[in-house]
């Protein structure tokens, strides 16, 4: 959307179409502050200690049955030794996955000192309807490949984009609030869709008051969604009068410890890299990034890998008791390294009845600590471990798999945990 009067013609189709009703953002001031978490856990990917065949290009990749592209950028000096965070940067309506390379991801890079990798996805008619959940499906497929590849801290994954790319950037934290650490929308509106906000992201949300192709309120009513889901103490943020040329940034108060909300309002229209008067670069880089880098990992768990293509998302918890006598199979694939290893446990259920609430128990090898885990939480470190649902996969269906993981160090044997135990009835391995 770098012209104006075509942006709005072609965002009245989009609204036409999918019937969408598009609702009514110094330096920088804070009313109030937001916990983070400074010691989160690493959660590296299997890509960690691997040789790796990505460079920096475009790539073609098999996505919802369909070829679809992506723009990669690695840090100068990239060594498998070392998890990066991950940045994922949504183009515009009629932009594309170059155009945001070309702007450095927002002013992102330039800004990352080569500690982080940043992906380009490109959207489908230069936009992102995200239909059927094809373009979240993407983006899955995407880090999929690169994390497989490369060196990646799965608890430090990031997504921003400005317009339809903030609209995508929204419907990442919605659909894989496990998944992504934080989004930063700029001047974005629910135009990807959102399959409902049910769990905390860390959220800054930025917009112009006197945006004419999406209006300010499109900004707030994403903000608030995230407010609501964080905890925050519910306020009206500050923002800067009409023809003042600054931003104000705010901070929420109240916010889910390592959750966040924050929100800018400038005096400025529909731009992707909005300026102060009188200055001559954007601060939209310098906050993003000091908005991401200020995080941990999410509590009370890292995130894990992206969801399989065929995942249909979290399954509610139940409180049922466990149905006894339930055959289960369990077997883990380990990537290991120096002195670390990453393994993914795969359990299945072999019964005819359904899995409601589960506890896997197995046995690590001598020497064994577990640093960091996803999809379940994990005690004690070492020795005989006990791996608890996490309460989204907690239901597993007749015939169904659940896939969980841990990273830990090692001293030497860096062989798969064994012995394994579904509510204390043992599993075939396998």
């Amino acid at each position: 959307m770098k012209r104006r009067a075509r942006s709005r013609t072609l965002l009245g189709v989009i609204v036409a179409a999918a019937t969408l009703l598009l609702g009514a953002g110094t330096t920088v001031l804070l009313s109030g502050t937001a916990s983070a978490e400074s010691n989160g856990t690493l959660a590296a990917t299997a890509g960690c200690g691997k040789n790796p065949t990505l460079r920096d290009g475009t790539y073609t990749i098999q996505s919802g049955g369909r070829a679809r592209t992506y723009m990669l950028r690695l840090p100068s000096g990239y060594t498998s030794s070392q998890a990066y965070r991950l940045v994922v940067g949504l183009h515009w309506l009629n932009g594309s996955a170059a155009d945001v390379v070309g702007n450095g991801f927002y002013g992102l890079q330039q800004r990352s000192g080569n500690s982080a990798i940043f992906v380009a996805p490109q959207g489908l008619d230069a936009g992102w309807a995200n239909t059927g959940g094809r373009d979240v499906t993407l983006v899955d497929d995407i880090l999929r490949a690169v994390e497989n590849d490369l060196c990646v801290d799965t608890s430090q994954r990031f997504a921003l984009g400005f317009s339809y790319g903030g609209a995508m950037s929204y419907a990442l934290a919605c659909a894989r609030p496990t998944v992504f650490r934080a989004v930063a929308p700029i001047a974005g509106a629910n135009l990807s869709g959102c399959s409902g906000v049910s769990q905390p992201v860390a959220y800054f949300g930025i917009h112009g008051t006197r945006d004419s192709v999406l209006n300010v309120s499109n900004g707030r009513s994403l903000r608030d969604s995230f407010v609501r889901a964080n905890g925050c103490a519910a306020q009206n943020p500050p923002e800067p009068a009409s023809g003042s040329g600054t931003h104000i940034t705010t901070d929420y108060a109240g916010c889910r410890a390592g959750y966040p909300v924050r929100w800018a309002a400038h005096d400025g229209d529909h731009v992707p890299l909005p300026t102060d008067r009188n200055s001559s670069t954007s601060w939209v880089g310098a906050e993003v990034w000091q908005f991401f880098t200020s995080l941990g990992s999410t509590s009370p768990s890292s995130p894990g890998p992206v969801p399989s293509s065929s995942s249909p998302g979290p399954v509610p918890s139940s409180s049922s008791p466990p149905v006894p006598g339930t055959g289960c199979r369990a077997g883990a694939v380990v990537n290991a390294w120096n002195n670390g290893l990453t393994a993914e446990v795969t359990l299945t259920n072999t019964g005819s009845t359904a899995i409601n609430g589960w506890k896997l128990a197995f046995t690590l090898p001598g020497g064994q600590t577990i640093t960091g885990g996803w999809n379940a939480t994990y005690a004690p470190a070492s020795g005989r471990v006990t791996a608890t649902d996490a309460g989204y996969n907690a239901v597993v269906a007749p015939g169904a798999s659940v896939k969980i993981g841990f990273q830990a160090t090692h001293t030497g044997d860096s062989g798969a945990p064994t012995a394994y135990a579904l509510n204390g009835t043992s599993c075939t391995t396998g």
